[in-house]
C-alpha cells in the first residue's frame, strides 16, 4: 500500500479531521465551486461537481454549504482559482504530486516550495515525476455495501481493473477514461460511494526507513495544511513498526 494511503487511515483514525473541519469545509467548497464554473451546475450532467458533492458528504459537510459552493460559481464577483499541480522529490528521493487550487500563483508555489526544501526534498519541474504514476479511476465504498468477494465480481463485471478490500471498505480502480461507467454500473448495485475521481497511482512504492517516514509524513501533513493544497500522492511505504508505533500514539 503507498503510504500516502497508510497515512490517510492512520489520521482518520486518530480523528485528524474533526480538529480540521473547517479548514477541511473550505477546501472541499473551494472544489465544488471550481467544478460548478468549469461545467454545468448540475451534479447529474458534471462528473466532476458530483465527484466533489460526494467527498464533501463523506466528511458530512452540510447540505446548505454545498448548495452555497454551487450558486457561488454563477456569482459574477466569485473568486477564479487556478488548477495548479507541483511535482517534486521528498526525504528520501520519494516521488510527490501536489495539487492545488490558488487565486494566487505566486504564493502557493513559494509556500509549497518551502515545504519540500525544509523537509530536505526538493520541488521539480512538472512533468518530473508524474510518469512514476498512473492517472486513474478510483471509487470508494465502505465496507458493509458488500463482502470483498461481491465488490470484487461486481467490479469485474463493470470493466474496473482491480479491487482492494480493508477493514476501512473497498476501493475500485479502473481507467480514467471508464470511470462514469463503472460509477453507474456500482451505484446501481451498491448505492452511492464514498467517493469517485480521478487519482494519481504510483506505478512503485520505495520502502523508506522510520526516520525517512516521519520526515515525509511531516512533509505530507504540512502540505495538507495549506489552504490552497487541494490532493498529495506520494509514493513511499512505510514500515510496520512505524505504522504500529503511529496507531499507539
Amino acid at each position: 500500500m503507498a503510504g500516502h494511503s497508510q497515512f490517510k487511515n492512520i489520521m482518520h483514525r486518530k480523528g485528524r479531521q474533526d480538529a480540521m473541519r473547517s479548514k477541511l469545509f473550505s477546501k472541499l467548497a473551494r472544489e465544488i465551486t471550481v467544478s460548478a464554473k468549469m461545467g454545468l451546475p448540475d451534479p447529474n450532467m458534471n462528473a466532476r461537481l458530483r465527484a466533489a458533492i460526494l467527498a464533501a458528504r463523506a466528511e458530512n459537510m452540510p447540505k446548505d454549504n454545498i448548495e452555497r459552493a454551487i450558486k457561488k460559481a454563477a456569482g459574477a464577483d466569485g473568486e477564479n482559482y487556478d488548477e495548479i499541480r507541483y511535482e517534486g522529490y521528498g526525504p528520501g528521493g520519494v516521488a510527490v504530486i501536489v495539487e492545488a487550487l490558488t487565486d494566487n500563483r505566486n504564493r502557493t508555489a513559494s509556500e509549497v516550495r518551502s515545504f519540500f526544501t525544509k523537509s530536505g526534498g526538493n520541488l521539480a519541474e512538472t512533468g518530473a515525476v508524474s510518469f512514476m504514476f498512473d492517472r486513474v479511476g478510483a471509487i470508494e465504498f465502505a465496507p458493509e455495501k458488500a463482502d470483498a468477494d461481491a465488490m470484487m465480481e461486481a467490479a469485474i463485471d463493470a470493466g474496473a481493473d482491480d479491487v482492494t478490500s480493508s477493514e476501512h471498505g473497498h476501493e475500485v480502480i479502473c481507467a480514467a477514461d471508464n470511470l462514469a461507467e463503472v460509477q453507474r454500473v456500482l451505484e446501481a448495485k451498491f448505492g452511492e460511494p464514498k467517493k469517485a475521481a480521478l487519482v494519481w497511482r504510483p506505478q512503485n512504492t520505495v520502502a523508506v526507513d522510520d526516520e525517512t517516514g516521519e520526515k515525509l509524513l511531516r512533509l505530507v501533513e504540512n502540505l495538507e495544511d495549506n489552504d490552497d493544497v487541494q490532493n498529495v500522492t506520494a509514493n513511499f511505504e512505510l514500515s510496520e513498526a512505524l505504522l504500529a508505533k503511529l496507531n499507539a500514539e
